[in-house]
């Protein structure tokens, strides 16, 4: 094994020489200022957005004759970045991440969620003498375990207590929360016709709600109106009016539901002879 040990500081660098001096160009310090973010970051694209350049002129100015400097702090940042990347996943692996909880698309919380299978990972690859397998690979590297009979059963009870834990944050939405929630949507919807639709149009709007609040207020039913087209007419039963009509219409027959029978077949038809007498 190599007893080089990592970098503590990014390495100083010549710049890579330019032709011209423009404004939105890989100055000399637009380089530095790409690699120290590259550093913090472990992304070109974020290291990229920092400097204000596109990440096209950062692998084109890599190749550029005279980079050679330039590409050697490249991949020494890249180690610094992919060192704090570590950092951050162990992290969330430990302490877990903050999730957002929706109920009927509204945000009523947050939880902390668990990446166990991320934990394990980082085990791996930072303790391998304790958690990756006794057998080497190709390049002297150790395998992870598989799991084994004992883990998946730790993994299947941690599956359930979470489904009760997310059943239980579902559970605690209650109907008033509900009643809450479509409320706040009407009042967005209003405010939204409030603002697309003319002040005629929402005079008018509000006039046909306070119509519709008196006629609920006094009991309105369309069956009883006489000027609403859905009114039915009721007439009592000993009413004269009632058994007059112009045109009576006509009752049908007796027995007008029952149905001739109808001719039944042979199931096994007769052969006949010619000695039969059945013949015409």
């Amino acid at each position: 094994m190599s007893d080089t040990k990592p970098a503590t500081h990014l390495p100083d660098f010549t710049p890579v020489p330019r032709l011209r001096d423009r404004s939105n160009g890989w100055k000399p310090h637009v380089q530095r200022a790409f690699i120290e973010a590259l550093a913090d970051t472990g992304s070109v694209a974020s290291a990229c957005r920092a400097v204000n350049r596109s990440t096209h002129g950062a692998y084109n100015l890599r190749r550029q004759p005279g980079a050679e400097e330039f590409a050697a702090a490249w991949e020494a940042a890249l180690d610094f970045g992919m060192k704090r990347i570590e950092d951050v996943a162990m992290d969330r692996a430990l302490n877990g991440v903050e999730v957002p909880v929706y109920s009927y698309g509204q945000l009523v919380g947050t939880r902390i969620s668990y990446n166990d299978r991320l934990l394990m990972f980082m085990l791996r690859n930072r303790a391998p003498e304790r958690f990756a397998g006794s057998a080497a690979g190709p390049e002297g590297q150790r395998r992870a375990k598989a799991m084994n009979a004992i883990g998946t059963m730790e993994l299947k009870r941690k599956k359930k207590e979470w489904r009760k834990e997310w059943e239980a944050e579902q559970a605690r939405v209650t109907p008033a929360e509900v009643r809450a929630s479509i409320e706040r949507k009407v009042q967005d919807t209003l405010a939204l016709m409030e603002r697309n639709h003319s002040p005629r149009a929402w005079a008018a709007w509000q006039e046909y709600k306070r119509i519709r609040a008196e006629d609920a207020a006094n009991g309105y039913r369309a069956q009883d109106d006489p000027d609403h087209p859905h009114y039915a007419k009721r007439t009592a039963p000993d009413d004269p009016a009632a058994s007059h009509t112009e045109n009576p219409i006509p009752l049908p027959p007796p027995h007008w539901q029952k149905r001739p029978p109808e001719p039944q077949q042979e199931k096994y038809p007769r052969k006949r002879t010619l000695k039969d007498d059945g013949w015409d």
